[in-house]
């Protein structure tokens, strides 16, 4: 079993150094190319609205043609997607592409996380989902460096881009792993948490305003202050591994406190070290790269505990649709995110986009100040927190909070 999960995890590393390379190349790229940040951000946002449409979509076509099929064809699209966007340059085609790259990228996870699903056990379950949700963001953020493989002008990069996407493809379809269960489009109601627990709901959908923005004019922001291609890879790089890293240690904490009051705590901290990057763009870019993992490891939080907030509230067996709710609206946000991000940047300059994260996360925080002074309900009992990052609905049942029985195959 370990050389099953290990081909599976190697291949899911590989698929993302590649797409997160992906986004730091179009990001550099759209810069040079002269397109505004408006035009950027809009371009940024097609591939979360690819990704929510994939989790509609993918699930058919992955009971239709079988996991190993679904795989190739998909991971076989989305390498295609980084060559055309090197041989048709523009906002509206680069927009298509993200779209389509998006909805092949959730099919992508579906496929993996349902194979990982079938080797976990109700032992198991919680070391594999926080190794896979480590790997995906350690391997983001290496990605960021082979924006140093060759001039972003070129097609060298996007053809970079192409090579690792296609290479994903061995150790997945070369896996012994039998055939899952089929996967299933979610059933989600995310209203009725609004109702119920409105911090969490809140603090997913904040999350997605702020992590898509990242993604999508995070690299656009270092570009237009003046850092050099290693700078944005180093600048990028810092924020996501402080949220590799730092998300245990915050999560355990807010295992011990109240997690409204963590969670209010976290968004006022990130929108402080949001307004320091802010103020100094133009004084240091060490200090910078410095703040920029504190910031990293405070905002990629913020979505975490939020779902944990709100398993401290459910059922065990309702907590897979509560988590899905979540993820749905963590996507929305990263839909808007890159879009509201972009046009503030087009209109307020570049350091704008940092005083939009800072005025993301102290709206959170006055919201979860309000709550936290609130008595905690009786018969409360808290979850426990587990490192989150990008991921489709079929990662979920990996996670050890919820009750999903194992996928058919699985040992027991």
């Amino acid at each position: 079993m370990f050389g099953s999960i290990f081909s599976l995890l190697f291949g899911t590393s590989l698929l993302l150094v590649g797409i997160g390379f992906f986004f730091t190349l179009l990001g550099v790229r759209a810069g040079v190319e002269g397109f505004s940040d408006a035009v950027t951000g809009t371009m940024m946002s097609s591939y979360f609205l690819g990704f929510i449409l994939g989790s509609f979509l993918c699930p058919s076509l992955i009971r239709g043609v079988g996991h190993v099929r679904a795989f190739a064809a998909m991971a076989s699209i989305a390498s295609t997607m980084a060559v055309l966007h090197a041989l048709s340059v523009g906002p509206l085609t680069w927009s298509l592409f993200r779209a389509i790259t998006g909805v092949c990228m959730v099919g992508l996870y579906m496929v993996i996380e349902s194979w990982l699903n079938a080797l976990a056990t109700n032992k198991t379950r919680g070391r594999l989902f926080g190794s896979y949700m480590t790997v995906t963001l350690v391997s983001m953020a290496l990605g960021q460096y082979l924006i140093l493989v060759g001039d972003v002008r070129t097609f060298v990069p996007f053809g970079v881009v192409s090579v690792i996407l296609s290479l994903a493809l061995v150790p997945i379809v070369m896996t012994k792993v039998q055939e899952p269960k089929p996967v299933v489009a979610p059933v989600i109601h995310p209203a009725s948490l609004f109702r119920r627990v409105p911090l969490g709901p809140s603090g997913a959908l904040a999350s997605g305003l702020l992590n898509g923005a990242f993604w999508g004019m995070g690299a656009v922001y270092a570009y237009r202050i003046g850092f050099s291609e290693t700078g944005v890879a180093a600048f990028v790089s810092a924020a996501v591994l402080g949220g590799a890293f730092l998300q245990f240690p915050i999560g355990r904490f807010s295992d011990k406190h109240d997690r409204r009051a963590v969670l209010t705590k976290v968004s006022i901290l990130g929108a402080i070290v949001a307004l320091a990057i802010f103020a100094l763009a133009d004084l240091s870019q060490a200090a910078l790269i410095a703040c920029a993992f504190l910031y990293g490891g405070l905002a990629f939080t913020v979505y975490g505990l939020s779902v944990a907030h709100v398993n401290d509230f459910m059922r065990a067996e309702d907590t897979l649709e509560a988590s899905r709710a979540l993820l749905l609206l963590h996507g929305i946000g990263a839909v808007i995110g890159p879009t509201l991000g972009g046009y503030l940047m087009d209109a307020l300059g570049a350091g704008s986009l940092f005083v939009y994260f800072a005025a993301v996360l102290l709206l959170l925080g006055a919201f979860g100040y309000g709550e936290s002074r609130k008595p905690a309900p009786e018969g409360v009992v808290p979850s426990t927190f587990i490192p989150m990052g990008e991921s489709s609905t079929e990662a979920l049942g990996m996670d050890p909070r919820t009750e999903a029985a194992p996928a058919s195959g699985a040992p027991q």
